[in-house]
């Protein structure tokens, strides 16, 4: 009877696929200090899933952050969850995979994948993984390809490659959003991917119907409002960014929007500081700076396939400061970047774009030679009026002394309005170059 029995147990549990015969790590919650919780006989590593089971039964995610002895602190991502002392700590192996597929198309979700738009549950199909795949970094092609982003300025003065990385950088209120707006209409991409992370709970609804509006039949919108936890705006940004490199990985041009990556790095130094590391540069700890390399370099050109992944990054320069440790660090990580200028914004010039301090890093690789050599002049002439500004309208210059002055003074009405551009209209890339070529060509 005994063996039949057992006959009878191997016989149901056949079917059963046990991956992993390793003991199951199961820890108890000891500690809740500072938003991060002290967990013992949790042996998981760093960035790894777990689920806490609340006092009433719920579960609680949670990501493995740092170890303080033999106890592993995690951040939780549910941060009104009723813990209690003793709580059973589980692992969560599903944790660190994205969902992706061609459902995701057209659909809105938060930082775990779950739908927002009420449209129903999300079919994807397939998985990757949240901080992305590692591989060989000459796998990465070149930039040599132009990029249609459809604002005047940018594709005639600051010309974007495909597969470069841009950050847009500007303090508050001064057209970022409204810029990147522009650039999704009018950017020719197969899959756009947009993470707003850390922006107030209004702009993402209007983000949505106001910038999007037209183009969500092939974009794909990761939102986490400012007051979500910090490590669920990390998510939030590498799980967008995760969804593109699944798209580039079968062949597709994929435009990318951060908006803002500044508020990654606030978060960061949140989870920093909170476990005890030393503050650096206006208080950012090396974790904060660390994590935009980390995130900016998984955009690019993927030369086996052939597919791209074009990223925008929005940077907010607080007070104004472009000298911020954010700002100088996303600079000198990117291919380019596009400073907007708070004088011209209060001239109701939008883009307000602050052609001296911007710049490409890829335009010269993607450019015939009479636009470069038509945007050189351009911006020849942008630096002399600005460098001798307060000559000129304090009266002190005195025409005829410098051609280039004269010339810079005489056109800069011209100037402006080649910037200058509505909000709703796009111009695409060779309507650019050429009224480039024919104001400022040779």
């Amino acid at each position: 009877m005994i063996r039949a029995a057992l006959a009878q147990a191997e016989t149901l549990f056949d079917h059963l696929q046990v991956q992993n015969r390793a003991p199951r790590h199961v820890g108890r919650l000891v500690s809740h200090d500072a938003g991060m919780l002290e967990v013992t006989g949790f042996r998981r590593p760093i960035g790894a899933g777990a689920r806490v089971i609340a006092s009433d039964g719920t579960i609680a995610r949670a990501e493995v952050a740092g170890f303080r002895g033999g106890r592993t602190l995690l951040v939780p991502l549910d941060s009104d969850a009723p813990l209690e002392n003793g709580a059973r700590v589980e692992p969560d192996s599903q944790a660190n995979m994205v969902q992706v597929g061609e459902g995701l198309i057209g659909r809105v979700v938060d930082a775990m994948g779950q739908p927002l738009d009420r449209k129903g549950p999300i079919i994807a199909g397939g998985v990757w993984p949240l901080n992305g795949v590692k591989g060989n970094v000459l796998d990465r092609g070149r930039v040599t390809e132009p990029f249609d982003l459809g604002v005047r300025a940018v594709n005639a003065l600051l010309t974007a490659g495909r597969g470069q990385r841009i950050a847009i950088i500007a303090g508050s209120g001064v057209g970022k959003s409204v810029l990147m707006g522009q650039m999704i209409a009018g950017a020719e991409a197969d899959i756009v991917v947009v993470g707003l992370i850390g922006e107030r709970g209004r702009e993402v609804s209007d983000f949505l119907e106001t910038k999007l509006k037209h183009t969500m039949h092939k974009s794909i919108v990761v939102a986490v409002p400012a007051d979500h936890p910090p490590v669920l705006r990390l998510r939030a940004a590498a799980r967008a960014t995760a969804i593109a490199e699944y798209f580039r990985a079968r062949g597709k041009k994929v435009l990318l929007l951060i908006d803002s990556l500044t508020r990654c790095a606030h978060a960061q130094r949140e989870i920093g500081l909170a476990l005890g590391e030393p503050p650096a540069m206006k208080g950012y700890p090396p974790s904060a700076l660390a994590l935009i390399p980390r995130l900016v370099e998984r955009a690019g050109v993927d030369a086996r396939t052939g597919g791209s992944i074009t990223a925008l990054y929005t940077v907010l320069a607080d007070g104004d400061d472009t000298d911020d440790p954010i700002v100088d660090a996303a600079r000198a990580i990117v291919d380019g970047h596009f400073v907007l200028s708070r004088h011209l914004s209060e001239q109701s010039i939008f883009p307000a774009i602050d052609v001296g301090k911007s710049l490409s890093r890829v335009m010269a690789d993607v450019v015939p030679d009479d636009h470069r050599m038509a945007a050189a002049t351009y911006r020849r002439l942008w630096a002399a009026y600005e460098e001798n500004r307060d000559l000129i309208l304090m009266g002190a210059y005195r025409p005829g002394n410098d051609p280039v002055i004269d010339e810079a003074v005489q056109r800069r009405q011209e100037m402006l309005d080649f910037i200058r551009q509505d909000q709703k209209s796009r111009i695409d890339l060779d309507t650019s170059a050429a009224a480039l070529i024919a104001g400022f060509g040779a």
